[in-house]
């Protein structure tokens, strides 16, 4: 499978439903930004290297992630409107095992 389909819900309250590549090495927040579902400079602030927290989102599915790394742990206590279900688009690699992922982006800080 070359293509995953998430359901993403923007900081408007839209649900969009995304066709992502999982054989181009994106993650979760260059998805959003390449179908620019985030004002532009709102997202990805920091490049993806988890410094930021502008790609928070709430996980609304069950799917199975990566385990969060140290960084991320750090950033998300330090973010705003962090819930126990937040984590960084920039941490979640585009893989097969995301078909079905469902995402809320939290609000901008």
């Amino acid at each position: 499978m070359k293509d995953v389909t998430i359901k993403i819900t923007d900081r408007n309250g839209t649900k969009h439903d995304i066709v992502a590549p999982t054989d181009m090495a994106m993650n979760l927040m260059e998805v959003v930004r390449s179908y620019e579902l985030a004002p532009e400079g709102t997202i990805g602030v920091c490049g993806g290297m988890a410094m930021c927290a502008s790609c928070q989102c709430y996980i609304l599915s069950d799917t199975e992630l990566p385990i969060k790394q140290d960084e991320e742990d750090a950033m998300l206590s330090e973010a705003f409107y962090v819930k126990q279900n937040s984590r960084l688009g920039c941490q979640i690699p585009i893989t097969p095992n995301l078909h079905g992922l469902e995402v809320e982006l939290a609000p901008e800080s």
